[in-house]
């Protein structure tokens, strides 16, 4: 099996795992969104705690990261507050998965900004397409009972895309991607905890059940997507994590009350994915003219 083979198969298990987490946020119920995210970064900080250990790597950051782990951390944790709200609270977790997916343009965005990386005029077109594909997803208006939100589910990707930008800068720097990870989770934690000592709210059996899953799915995300792009670069592979809308849209019908995107959305869909495909031929053939 091909390295590139073995990266479109971790990603594609990444974007399952992430689908099942939008699930299983649903399934728990209508919980406090501090209260989910909080488990759901306990699992992760104890898997992530297991991997330095046995891998035995450092519990500490790589000079001069400090700063961005904060960063990252915080744009990351208002990424995941903004993409539970909206998967809980819109009637279609699809629409909350998709707009999570504007990360990556975020991230062109940001990276341009901070990481002085020069964004392309077709870069720019993409990202132009993205954000009114967007459109179609949020549709903007007072009558939209879902406007909120919708609105927490684009700006959730708006903070993962600056997360990852702190990722990027830090991976240049030479950062520990197992810390990274461990860090995010510690913060999270940290953060959440208070919400919970002073306005838990108890649960059945069964939501500590999907809750925990919501963890594990993550982490499988996490370490997933992680795994997928040391097998293959970026440019070959990262249009598969798409996949993750048509996992979630499927989970959704046949877990979730038949649930069925309208026709806006689905335009939407497809403007954004069409984005991201152009995106991904783009990439590919400018690395092919650099290398020729």
């Amino acid at each position: 099996m091909s390295n590139k083979t073995k990266g479109i198969l971790c990603i594609l298990f990444s974007a399952l795992s992430f689908s099942g987490m939008s699930s299983f946020i649903n399934l728990s119920g209508d919980l406090p969104t501090p209260q989910k995210v909080f488990f759901r970064n306990l699992v992760a900080l104890f898997i992530a705690s297991i991997t330095l250990a046995v891998k035995h790597e450092p519990f500490r950051p790589a000079k001069g990261c400090f700063k961005y782990h904060i960063l990252r951390s915080t744009m990351g944790l208002a990424g995941v507050f903004g993409n539970f709200y909206a998967t809980t609270h819109m009637s279609h977790t699809a629409d909350a998965a998709m707009l999570n997916k504007m990360s990556p343009f975020f991230t062109l965005i940001f990276s341009a900004i901070f990481l002085r990386e020069k964004v392309k005029p077709k870069q720019a077109l993409a990202i132009i397409g993205a954000f009114i594909g967007a459109m179609f997803v949020i549709k903007p208006s007072f009558s939209n009972v879902e406007l909120l939100p919708s609105l927490a589910g684009f700006f959730g990707g708006l903070g993962a895309g600056a997360a990852y930008t702190c990722v990027r800068h830090m991976g240049n720097k030479g950062e520990n991607g197992h810390f990274t990870v461990f860090f995010f989770s510690a913060f999270s934690v940290a953060v959440t905890a208070p919400y919970l000592i002073f306005f838990y709210q108890p649960m059945s059996t069964k939501q500590l059940i999907y809750l925990l899953l919501v963890g594990i799915c993550a982490a499988g995300g996490q370490y997933g997507i992680t795994a997928a792009y040391t097998f293959a670069p970026s440019r070959e592979i990262s249009v598969y994590d798409y996949s993750n809308i048509i996992f979630t849209a499927i989970e959704g019908y046949l877990f979730l009350g038949h649930q069925i995107p309208d026709l806006l959305s689905v335009v939407g869909y497809f403007v954004i994915c069409l984005m991201a495909v152009w995106m991904f031929f783009y990439n590919k053939k400018e690395y092919s003219l650099k290398n020729a």
